[in-house]
């Protein structure tokens, strides 16, 4: 089970984008309980309840997401690895111009004992309308501390639609300084990161926890979940996935 939290310090897209009662993140709270469970040593469908807690202390659902992670055999201790991840999710008006969007997430990695470096080449689909596919790519590069431990840069972008990208003054593209380390048996990644265009948000921390429950017969590397990928995709302002 993993639980995602992001503080937003900027990004009123509800504003940007004309939306009445919109979600505004500026000064707000997005997290997101995630639900995982290993089927195979390359199959994990999964399970994610996001939710926002508005600057006037507001609880607002966004909906769910259901997810099927493919990845090869035993990736985490593999030199190179990769994946695909499929993401179907219900998202409510006031966070999404478009109610179900689809994220196709291939992964693609290599790592040695010093360094990691994963790419997710994301295409997010909206049905619908009003819906597109937009270009939405991810980046990490990470030095490895030893005992689970590193630091490092992950990069987070929304060019905007396939084809017809946004001018660079709207796109969203943030940069991340992270550290992962473990305490005990849970998995905690830090985050804090810069947007450097006016379509991004302009600061924003991030903390992931992970805990991987005991399963009888496995060791406690055997109990962590399939997928190399420690990085978690922050949300990203609407108007850019047309959202």
């Amino acid at each position: 089970m993993n639980l995602r939290a992001e503080s937003q310090l900027r990004g009123d897209w509800a504003e940007a984008a004309g939306v009445s009662g919109g979600f505004f993140s500026n000064h707000s709270l997005q997290g997101t309980p995630e639900f995982a469970y290993g089927l195979t040593d390359w199959w994990e469908p999964g399970l994610y309840l996001p939710f926002a807690v508005t600057r006037d202390g507001q609880f607002w659902s966004d909906g769910a997401k259901v997810r099927s992670l493919f990845v090869v055999p035993d990736a985490a201790k593999r030199t190179f690895f990769y994946g695909i991840n499929f993401e179907l999710g219900y998202e409510l008006p006031y966070f999404s111009g478009t109610a179900w969007n689809l994220e196709i997430r291939p992964i693609i990695g290599v790592r040695n004992t010093q360094w990691e470096f994963i790419v997710n080449p994301i295409v997010d689909v909206g049905f619908g309308s009003t819906g597109e596919a937009d270009f939405a790519p991810a980046l990490r590069l990470a030095r490895n501390l030893g005992e689970g431990r590193f630091i490092g840069l992950e990069y987070y972008a929304d060019f905007g639609k396939v084809g017809d990208f946004l001018p660079l003054n709207q796109q969203y593209q943030e940069l991340y300084t992270v550290t992962d380390f473990k305490v005990n048996t849970v998995d905690i990644e830090l985050g804090v990161g810069y947007g450097f265009t006016p379509g991004s948000d302009r600061l924003m921390v991030k903390a992931i926890i992970g805990y991987a429950f005991p399963v009888p017969g496995k060791s406690a590397e055997g109990n962590s979940a399939p997928t190399p990928l420690a990085m978690g995709t922050p949300a990203r302002p609407a108007p850019l996935l047309s959202k």
